[in-house]
């Protein structure tokens, strides 16, 4: 797979919540760190996702924001 994002976090998916239309995938990227993303249940199923199968997590944006505790 080669993509033009330069963020790309492999992990294993840990939880797939279905829903009518959308699911939300969580992936474990260790460190104790968890991604999650809200994909389409039809890429649910030509992805073939299940929970222990590895994934990765791209992340493509034109912003990101940062943020500290006051």
């Amino acid at each position: 797979m080669k993509l033009s994002a330069r963020n790309q976090l492999k992990g294993k998916i840990v939880t797939i919540k279905e829903g009518a239309v959308n699911a939300i995938v969580v992936l474990d990227i260790g460190g104790g760190n968890q991604i999650s993303a809200t994909i389409s249940m039809d890429a649910v199923k030509e992805l073939n996702l299940m929970v222990g199968s590895e994934a990765y997590a791209v992340i493509k944006a034109t912003s990101v924001m940062i943020g500290v505790d006051e």
